[in-house]
């Protein structure tokens, strides 16, 4: 385990966690498919689940790249994923992505989850500075960058591309190292 708050706990992606992700991602794939893609692509069954868990165990242990699960403590639910991803080891920065099942939104636990992980980068990780990059109509993640500090930087022209959708422009959050 890597922190934890509340009734919530976040851990770094381990072998033991692929069919409980392939349940999030099926179970929410219609709230996950615009934002979250190839992560569903990779979890439509539970085959497909190990192969992803492997790869991610292997960055994350190499480095390249960070996946955390969000599970209640008592019953061992994975309610989320959160990614620390893009990183660039030079300036020492790294971009969140997150998703939470349909049943825990709205109840400010990312916002929670973010602030702690956000420690655990800065303080373990060694990164200096930590972005959020969100369409400004998704309020969730909005909320979650400013209720966390991120300070609007800048909007990114043709930022992502949905599947089947036209670019959308998106909005750049920081937060720094203090």
């Amino acid at each position: 385990m890597v922190t934890q708050f509340e009734d919530f706990e976040i851990s770094a992606i381990h072998e033991g966690d692929a069919w409980k992700i392939c349940d999030l991602i099926v179970t929410n794939q219609d709230r996950f498919k615009r934002y979250f893609p190839k992560t569903l692509e990779q979890n439509l069954n539970p085959t497909l689940s190990q192969l992803f868990v492997q790869k991610k165990v292997k960055q994350f242990k190499n480095k390249e790249e960070f996946l955390f699960t969000l599970k209640h403590s008592e019953t061992r639910t994975l309610i989320g994923l959160i990614y620390i991803k893009e990183l660039d080891w030079k300036i020492k920065q790294g971009e969140y992505a997150y998703c939470i099942d349909y049943s825990y939104k709205g109840q400010g636990i990312m916002t929670k989850a973010i602030a702690k992980l956000s420690e655990y980068a800065f303080e373990d990780l060694g990164l200096e500075t930590l972005q959020i990059i969100v369409h400004k109509n998704n309020l969730g993640s909005v909320n979650v960058a400013t209720n966390n500090n991120f300070v609007w930087q800048k909007t990114i022209v043709n930022g992502y591309t949905p599947p089947n959708e036209e670019p959308l422009d998106m909005e750049l959050y920081e937060l720094y190292k203090s």
